[in-house]
């Protein structure tokens, strides 16, 4: 629970701050030097919890929890004004921004945003830049406290050590999978195809069809056709360079002319612009991959794995000779988002990857299979199963990097705790009688 909360803190900071302010009468329930912690900052981060199903136990030890972690939040606040720790308005603003950003493309648009928060959007970025502000603060001060913690390969053995044999977890079946990619080419007759269908549809519109309808009809982004090619507001910095400088330089109700981006070509027509955000509808349309083109990088693919089972080549080498991915300096193999690591457990791993690399030993590679690039382009892959374990409880000899990781998190959680024992004695804190029930695990002078 307190490792989440933790991890979660600035998400909920900014819900609290939105969503609490005009639901209840507020009142301050604790003091740390010049920060105060509100019944509401409580209250806005348990509804968030009990929303995603993550309280378990009683309603007031959870928030007991939760405002023990505010203190410590509060507390590093206090450090970093005691330190005269700053942060600059530029990494504040950008965070903002991309926090703004974020909440556009969950809700729709910039509209629906103040709808949501029923807030404008100045008003909300005035909020923002507080949470994020001490968002950074927070950070510093942390990064500070923990900066610099190593473990010893004796630590490490001394940590396993002390963990009774009935406890030591067990590791699942982790797979470790390399790529070798070849991404057919698109010829310019191709391209030309493409932006002809787009000049003729451009020209039906400005004919008088209506372009909501067109986009309807004709666009290739699913996302925004039904909208009749509606993007909602965005600000400058949040879409394809070639796309965004053409969508800015439109008066309202004109059209672009055809525009290529990472994702096809695309017409443009301004809807509305307000200072440095734009509304604007456009259809897309897509280049093809032949099927010739795709019959050629299979035939490469199949060539290539030829020569890596003759023993000609090995793997890793025929992806740094032959691979179209940007991956293929580290031998193409994939990188596990979850957990920065090149091992995956079996649900952790791409659909379209486990369905070939279940088939496969430890050391096999599958035959060419058909993959989607990042731009959603049709391409063919070599798909090879470097490393299979099998499920196990954790030894130093197979799992060494997962439980030096156990060590360092454990110093790294004693090194906090005295911290905050450290710190707290120092600082001024005042707690609301209302909870001295609470069963801190640290002194906050209750």
């Amino acid at each position: 629970m307190r490792k989440q909360i933790l991890t979660l803190f600035a998400l909920f900071a900014v819900c609290q701050c939105f969503a609490q302010e005009q639901q209840m009468i507020d009142r301050i329930v604790a003091v740390v030097g010049k920060n105060i912690i509100l019944q509401s900052d409580i209250e806005g981060q348990y509804i968030q919890y009990r929303l995603q199903g993550g309280v378990k136990g009683d309603a007031e030890s959870i928030r007991c929890e939760i405002l023990e972690d505010l203190l410590f939040q509060k507390l590093m606040l206090n450090e970093a004004e005691l330190d005269s720790i700053t942060v600059s308005d530029e990494q504040v603003e950008s965070e903002v921004e991309a926090t703004i950003r974020y909440f556009k493309a969950q809700l729709g648009s910039q509209e629906k945003v103040e709808a949501y928060f029923n807030k404008s959007i100045n008003d909300i970025k005035a909020d923002l830049r507080r949470v994020k502000k001490d968002q950074f603060l927070v950070e510093q001060v942390q990064h500070g406290m923990l900066s610099g913690i190593t473990v010893t390969p004796r630590e490490v053995r001394k940590v396993y050590d002390e963990i009774p044999y009935d406890s030591i977890p067990l590791v699942n079946a982790q797979y470790e999978v390399a790529h070798l990619v070849k991404k057919p080419p698109v010829t310019m007759d191709e391209k030309l195809v493409v932006k002809e269908r787009l000049y003729q549809l451009r020209k039906r519109i400005l004919e008088g069809d209506r372009f909501s309808t067109i986009a309807l009809m004709y666009s290739e982004d699913q996302g925004t056709a039904k909208k009749g090619g509606e993007l909602g507001f965005h600000g400058r910095g949040e879409l394809d360079p070639n796309f965004e400088a053409a969508a800015f330089n439109l008066r309202e109700g004109e059209i672009s002319e055809v525009i290529e981006s990472e994702y096809g070509y695309h017409i443009i027509q301004m809807i509305e612009r307000r200072g440095d955000y734009v509304n604007v509808r456009h259809i897309l349309l897509t280049v093809k991959v032949s099927p010739e083109a795709l019959q050629k990088a299979y035939d490469e693919l199949d060539s290539i794995a030829t020569i890596i089972r003759n023993g000609e080549m090995t793997f890793e080498e025929a992806v740094k000779k032959f691979s179209d991915e940007d991956d293929k300096v580290n031998g193409g193999v994939l990188v596990n988002a979850n957990s920065g690591s090149t091992l995956f457990n079996a649900e952790d791993l791409p659909q379209s990857v486990s369905a070939y690399v279940m088939r496969l030993s430890e050391g096999q590679m599958s035959m060419p299979v058909p993959m989607k690039t990042s731009n959603d382009k049709d391409a063919f892959r070599l798909l090879y199963l470097r490393k299979k374990t099998t499920p196990h409880k954790a030894n130093l000899k197979d799992d060494y990097n997962l439980i030096q990781n156990w060590a360092l998190q454990q110093k790294r959680r004693e090194v906090m705790d005295k911290w905050i024992e450290t710190k707290a004695k120092r600082a001024f804190i005042k707690v609301n009688d209302d909870f001295k029930n609470c069963e801190f695990k640290y002194n906050w002078g209750i």
